[in-house]
Order: structure tokens, then sequence, then C-alpha cells
């Protein structure tokens, strides 16, 4: 099931999802907006229980095997539907502000060590609300929210995208470390990118873009790295 789309993308490592909101930014809700809402999620559900058959649910019942673990912001413009339009049993979905490794560590080891991925994917977004709040004074902020932004290490007033960049990176070293003997046995890559719907790094809008590969950011290797891979496993008789 994992996305065809992504598959291409990732064996192309084309340079081709956001978000927190400070202070100043914040929203009430409206619980007569929720009434309805609920209303339209179950009429969705129902929708997707008709379009699958008995034993489409029948499989889903019998586990999952996901062969990527996802770490994404929790920004309600970041969606599986970006990624892959068949996720279930694929993708083993972690989300949190500023999708970062400390702040979920023990679902991205479960997706990992206990699930088996075999792709460990962080995916940062342009125009990420955690990242500005990050990147300036968030000293009014709730306590767990401070807590959380605390671990992003972003340097102080660089540009939303750069620090959308930067923290990616930083997600990806940081996990280099979690799981370094997986890395160094072939058992796991870890791959940062960033889902750009703003353009901010002029390769499109919407593209997602791939900027780190096992710790290589040089786009040239990155473009040749899955190619390399490919013919290796090509060699050892593998499909």
């Amino acid at each position: 099931m994992f996305s065809k789309k992504f598959a291409a993308l990732l064996a192309a490592a084309a340079f081709a999802i956001p978000a927190i909101t400070h202070a100043a930014d914040h929203h009430a809700g409206d619980a007569a907006v929720a009434q309805a809402y609920i209303k339209e999620i179950q009429d969705a559900d129902k929708v997707y229980v008709t379009a699958h058959n008995s034993a489409f649910f029948q499989e889903l019942a019998k586990g999952q095997k996901p062969r990527a673990t996802v770490v994404t912001c929790s920004d309600s413009r970041v969606h599986t539907n970006a990624l892959d339009k068949t996720p279930e049993g694929d993708l083993f979905m972690v989300r949190n502000i500023g999708n970062q490794l400390a702040t979920a560590k023990g679902s991205v080891q479960y997706g990992v060590n206990h699930l088996g991925s075999s792709l460990l994917l962080f995916i940062g977004h342009s125009s990420c609300g955690a990242i500005k709040a990050a990147g300036g004074d968030y000293a009014s902020l709730e306590s767990d929210i401070k807590r959380e932004l605390d671990s992003i290490n972003i340097t102080k007033g660089s540009t939303n995208i750069d620090g959308v960049k930067t923290n990616v990176n930083n997600q990806v070293a940081a996990a280099l470390k979690e799981f370094a003997d997986k890395v160094k046995n072939g058992e796991l890559l870890i791959v940062g990118a960033v889902y750009d719907f703003s353009d901010d790094m002029k390769q499109g809008a919407g593209n997602l873009n791939i900027i780190n590969m096992n710790g290589e950011t040089d786009p040239a290797k990155i473009r040749n790295m899955p190619a390399t891979a490919a013919k290796a496993e090509h060699g050892h008789g593998h499909h």
C-alpha cells in the first residue's frame, strides 16, 4: 500500500504536511461548529466503509507491519493522503508540534523496534507555527507547550523555512544516534523531508522535498543514494 507516489519520489529523491499558533494568534473554538462537524465525520466514515469490502477490514484486523514510521507536525494541513492514498497498514503515524523525536520517542521506538518499519521519515512543512514560536519569544505560552518548544533547536530570528529545514536535519541526526545499529546493519533508512505548500524552497508548491537521507544533505548525493541502494539490492537477488 505504501505510496507508489512517495516511493517514486524517494527513488528519485526529488526536490520537489503544517502548526501551533503563537499566543497572539489564538482562536477560540465553537461547540456548534463541533456538533455539525461530527455529523460530517460520521457521514465520511459511512462512505469509507461502503468503499471497502469486509475482506479489507478482516486483513487490517490481523495486525500491522508498517513499512514506514512517519513523524510529522500536528498541523491540520499535514495528512497521510499527501503521502499515500492507501496508508492503512503501511504508515505508522506519529504527530506532535515540530515533528520531533524527543517529545515522541516512545512512539517512534515502537514503530521502528517493535513494528519493524524499514523507513523512519521526519516531515517538516512550510509556514510552521511551532518553528515560528521556537524562533521567537514564547515565554507567555502554556508551560507544557513551552516544554515541547524547548527541544526545538533553531537560530532565533531565522526565516521560517530555514528553521524548518534545520529542525528536520536535527531530528534526523538525533534518530541516527538512537537507531545507529539498525542503520549500520541496513535495517533502517532515516529520511528528512519538507512538505512545501508555500513554495518557499522554489521547487513547486505542494512538493515533498527530500533534504536528508541518513545524514546526507547534499542534493546530488541524495539523488544517487536510492539508485545505488537499488543496484545493491538487485545484486543480492531481493525484490
